[in-house]
C-alpha cells in the first residue's frame, strides 16, 4: 500500500521474456554468443600453443578490432535503413563461413600442410572477417532488440539480454577448453559450427519490419547526426567513454593464457574454468538485478562499478593461488555486469528510434572493440613489463580513469533513472 492510499504494484522481473520474439532473439543471441566463447577461447589458447609469445594474443583482438572499429560507422547507417532480420542472416552467413574456413585448415589433413606462420596467418585473417561481420552486428541487434519490446521494458530487456550473454559466456569458455582438451582443435570448430547455425535458425522466428528510418541526405550527413547526438548528450558520451577507457585498460582478461600456463601452471581444463569464472558472478549478479535494479542512481552506481573492476583486476594480477585467482576473476564478473545493464540502459533510453543503428555504431567504436583493443594493449605491455606489471598496470589506470570521471561528472551522481529518461 502506498501512502496515498493505492495499491503498490511490483514490478513483473519476468516481463520482457513474455514476449515471443524476445525469447527468439534471446536464444539467436546465447547460441551466436555460445559459440562465439568458445572460439574466442580455443584460438587464443591454440594460437599461444603455437607461437609461445603473448603478443600474439593481443594481435587477435587488433585483427578483430580494426575493421569492427574501422566499419562500424557504416554498419550503423546499414542497420537504420534496413530490414533488421534480413542483414541479420547475411551477417551470421558471414560469420559461418569464417569459422567454416577455421575448421578445415585445423583439421590434420590441412594444417600438417602449413607451415606454423601460415596457419597463424589464415586464422588471423578469419579474425579480421569475423571484425567486419562484428561491425554490422551491434548496431543491428541492438536496433531489432528495441522494435520488439515496449519502451517501458527497456530496463528489464537489458538485464535479460545482458544475462544472456553473460550465461553464454560461462559456458562457452568451459565448454570450449573441454573440448579442445578432450577433442582436439578441429571437432571444438565443428561445434562452434553448430552454434551459429543454431543462431541462423532462431533469426526466422522473428518477423520482418520496415525501418523506421528512410535516408534523404548523403550517408556522411545522415552519419554525422548520429555523431553529434551522441557528443551532444553528456551522460551517454560520459557512459561510453569511461567503459571504452577502463574496459582498455582492464583487458588483462586476454592474459589468462599466459596466467594459467606460466603463473599458475594449470592445462587447458583449468583455464576453460578461468575464463568462464567472470561470467558466473556476471549472472548471479544479473538475476539479482531483474529484481533490484541498478538505475535508482545510474550515474553512482556506474562510477562504483567501475572502481570495482579496477580493484578485483588488480587483485587478480597479484594473486598466485588458483582458487583465489577464481575468486578475483569472479567479482571482476560482478562489477562487469552492473556497468553493462547500466549503459546498455542509458542507450536505451535517450536514443530516438530512427537512429539506433548510428548511435549503436559510435557506441561500438568506444566499447564494441575496446576488449580488443585492451586486449593488445596487455599483450604488448605483457611483453615489455611482463605479464603480471601488465595486469596491475592495466587495473591502476582502471582506477585513475575513474577518479578522473568523478570530479568531471559530480553533476549527474545524484540523477535518477526519470531524470535521464
Amino acid at each position: 500500500m502506498n501512502t496515498d492510499g493505492s495499491e503498490s504494484v511490483k514490478p513483473d522481473p519476468y516481463a520482457a521474456l513474455r514476449f515471443p520474439e524476445f525469447r527468439a532473439y534471446l536464444l539467436m543471441r546465447f547460441f551466436l554468443t555460445f559459440g562465439y566463447q568458445i572460439q574466442a577461447v580455443v584460438i587464443g589458447w591454440y594460437i599461444y600453443h603455437l607461437t609461445k609469445d603473448p603478443l600474439s594474443l593481443g594481435l587477435i583482438g587488433l585483427c578483430e578490432a580494426i575493421p569492427a572499429v574501422g566499419i562500424s560507422l557504416y554498419g550503423g547507417y546499414v542497420a537504420d535503413k534496413s530490414e533488421k532480420t534480413k542483414l541479420l542472416k547475411i551477417i551470421i552467413g558471414g560469420m559461418i563461413t569464417c569459422s567454416a574456413v577455421l575448421y578445415l585448415i585445423t583439421l590434420p589433413a590441412f594444417s600438417s600442410k602449413l607451415s606454423t606462420g601460415h596457419l597463424v596467418g589464415i586464422i588471423y585473417v578469419m579474425i579480421f572477417c569475423i571484425g567486419i561481420c562484428r561491425g554490422f552486428m551491434g548496431p543491428t541487434t541492438f536496433s531489432l532488440m528495441s522494435l520488439i519490446i515496449p519502451r517501458e521494458l527497456y530496463p528489464n530487456s537489458s538485464t535479460w539480454n545482458s544475462t544472456g550473454f553473460q550465461i553464454a559466456a560461462i559456458g562457452g569458455p568451459a565448454a570450449g577448453g573441454l573440448i579442445y582438451a578432450f577433442a582436439g582443435i578441429s571437432i571444438t570448430f565443428l561445434t562452434i559450427l553448430i552454434f551459429l547455425s543454431i543462431a541462423l535458425c532462431c533469426i526466422f522466428l522473428i518477423k520482418k519490419r520496415e525501418p523506421v528510418f528512410v535516408p534523404k541526405e548523403s550517408i556522411f550527413e545522415s552519419l554525422s547526426v548520429g555523431i553529434k547526438f551522441v557528443f551532444g548528450n553528456r551522460m551517454m558520451l560520459g557512459a561510453m567513454s569511461l567503459d571504452m577507457f577502463s574496459v582498455f585498460f582492464g583487458g588483462a582478461v586476454a592474459l589468462i593464457p599466459v596466467i594459467a600456463s606460466e603463473v599458475l601452471h594449470v592445462g587447458a581444463e583449468e583455464f576453460g574454468i578461468m575464463r568462464a569464472t567472470p561470467a558466473i558472478g556476471a549472472v548471479l549478479t544479473m538475476l539479482f538485478m531483474a529484481r533490484h535494479s541498478p538505475m535508482n542512481k545510474p550515474w553512482r552506481n556506474l562510477l562504483i562499478a567501475v572502481t570495482g573492476f579496477g580493484v578485483s583486476i588488480i587483485c587478480y594480477g597479484l594473486s598466485t593461488n588458483f582458487y583465489l585467482t577464481l575468486f578475483f576473476l569472479f567479482f571482476e564478473g560482478v562489477f562487469d555486469s552492473v556497468s553493462v545493464v547500466i549503459r546498455s540502459t542509458i542507450m536505451q533510453l535517450l536514443t530516438p528510434d530512427d537512429m539506433r543503428g548510428r548511435v549503436s555504431a559510435v557506441n561500438s567504436m568506444f566499447i564494441g572493440s575496446s576488449n580488443e583493443i585492451g586486449a593488445f594493449e596487455s599483450g604488448l605491455t605483457a611483453r615489455l613489463m611482463g605479464t603480471v606489471p601488465a595486469v596491475v598496470f592495466g587495473g591502476t589506470m582502471t582506477l585513475i580513469i575513474v577518479t578522473v570521471t568523478y570530479f568531471k561528472t559530480k553533476v549527474l551522481v545524484p540523477l535518477g533513472l526519470k531524470e535521464i529518461g
